[in-house]
């Protein structure tokens, strides 16, 4: 009976040494416009960089960062690395879906770029009635403390074609899921799609299978608003749900919000960001 309670509590014990939590953020972050006015890059990137040093997350990914930008929040939280290229060229040419992560907490074991194109090996390509060239940067993580390893996947859906968006559902939700090969999978980013559109329904099964919309599955909800993308106007018109974490049933989701931090006129891009609090369990 003792050998048996030692063997429970050497468990437990194992459990909450071992279990480990990760705060991760997707934001997409405007790309630097110089049309944008007051709210164009140059007059953004330290309040960007404050929040995420508010908020201190272990990974976050962002939307529309060019190269300058993610050289500008290198500088700027000098505790965090990334990974992605550009999309037009596979190297620093146009948008990144980067994902920057603390290196003194996680380590990169693999990390790539594929195209959302019928030839996604291939750089700059597009396909089906996409406006524009779309990637996916994706990233194997070992968290130094805990040993673990999981997978991370931050996109930009086409923001005009249907099928287009369709069809990326379909690419990342099988590229994903055979790249993981049963370990945990966090699929983030800016899909152009509400939760009653078909991109979203393919990633989620109508949040019926293993892969769902963090919102629905956190055991603490703060949001307050729906709305992700909102124009930089703080109390605008503009109010669409449309950028996600999506997670599978190796992870717990503690806690989800919506960031709404401003400067009283501005939110500090066009959309807001997402965040949630994940656990691995299984």
């Amino acid at each position: 009976m003792k050998k048996f309670l030692f063997t429970i509590l050497l468990l437990l014990l194992n459990h909450f040494t071992f279990s480990q939590s990760f705060r991760l953020i997707t934001y997409n972050l405007r790309y630097d416009n110089a049309d944008d006015g007051v709210n164009q890059w140059g007059n953004r990137r330290e309040k960007v960089a404050e929040l995420i040093k508010k908020y201190n997350p272990d990974i976050f990914g962002v939307q529309e960062g060019l190269h300058n930008m993610l050289e500008d929040l290198k500088i700027l939280l000098p505790e965090y690395n990334f990974v992605g290229v550009g999309r037009d060229d596979g190297k620093t040419k146009g948008e990144y879906s980067a994902i920057f992560y603390k290196r003194d907490l996680i380590k990169v074991e693999q990390d790539s770029t594929f195209w959302l194109s019928k030839t996604p090996a291939v750089a700059g390509s597009k396909s089906w009635d996409a406006a524009i060239t779309r990637i996916c940067t994706w990233a194997k993580f070992k968290d130094i403390k805990s040993g673990k390893q999981f997978y991370l996947f931050n996109t930009h859906f086409d923001h005009m074609g249907d099928t287009a968006r369709l069809q990326s559902a379909l690419l990342l939700k099988k590229t994903g899921m055979m790249k993981a090969g049963g370990l945990p999978i966090v699929f983030m980013g800016d899909f152009n799609s509400e939760p009653e559109e078909l991109p979203y329904k393919v990633m989620t099964n109508n949040n019926e299978g293993p892969i769902k919309d963090s919102f629905y599955s956190a055991i603490k909800n703060a949001a307050d608003t729906l709305c992700t993308f909102t124009g930089f106007e703080v109390n605008g018109k503009i109010c669409e749900r449309i950028d996600y974490i999506f997670t599978d049933q190796y992870w717990l989701v503690k806690f989800y919000n919506i960031i709404r931090d401003n400067d009283g006129t501005y939110y500090y891009s066009d959309h807001l960001p997402v965040m949630c609090e994940v656990e691995i369990v299984k």
